[in-house]
């Protein structure tokens, strides 16, 4: 599963790029994470909870950012286990521009998954990747809104 995209955030650069690097923003901007624990400055731990169609799983896995070139860009990658349901892994690259008081995100994500997740059909499977990452960027624009807002 290829997904690209543009996100437009109401906050400056170097605000996007601290959030992006927060594991507590983050948290609570991924749906369904249940804990995100940082290991080291480019290692974090992830326990996440989806539902996609009829399969509901737990996914514990790994993070690790890489490329790393503050406050432009990063490559974010990882692989989760979600028990029978199957697993994900894959990376995104993030990059991050100024527009005036604005910044966009842009991201190129690859991903593959396996097991009952793989037998959903592609078409489920990006429906629900985009409406996710929808819900991410809604969730984590709203964050920086209030942040800058308080």
């Amino acid at each position: 599963m290829d997904m690209t995209g543009e996100e437009r955030i109401a906050a400056p650069r170097e605000a996007v790029w601290a959030a992006l690097n927060d594991p507590e923003i983050l948290k609570a901007c991924i749906p369904g994470c249940q804990s995100l624990t940082m290991k080291s400055p480019t290692e974090l731990e992830a326990v996440v909870k989806i539902k996609i169609g009829p399969v509901s799983a737990t996914f514990t896995g790994e993070v690790t950012l890489s490329n790393l070139n503050p406050p432009e860009s990063y490559t974010i990658s990882g692989e989760g286990k979600g028990g029978i349901a199957g697993f994900a892994k894959g990376g995104a690259d993030v990059s991050l521009r100024e527009d005036g008081a604005d910044t966009i995100l842009a991201y190129d994500v690859k991903a593959q998954i396996g097991g009952k997740l793989a037998q959903l059909g592609s078409r489920l499977i990006d429906s629900t990747s985009k409406k996710l990452a929808a819900q991410f960027f809604a969730d984590f624009g709203q964050r920086l809104n209030a942040g800058a807002s308080a």
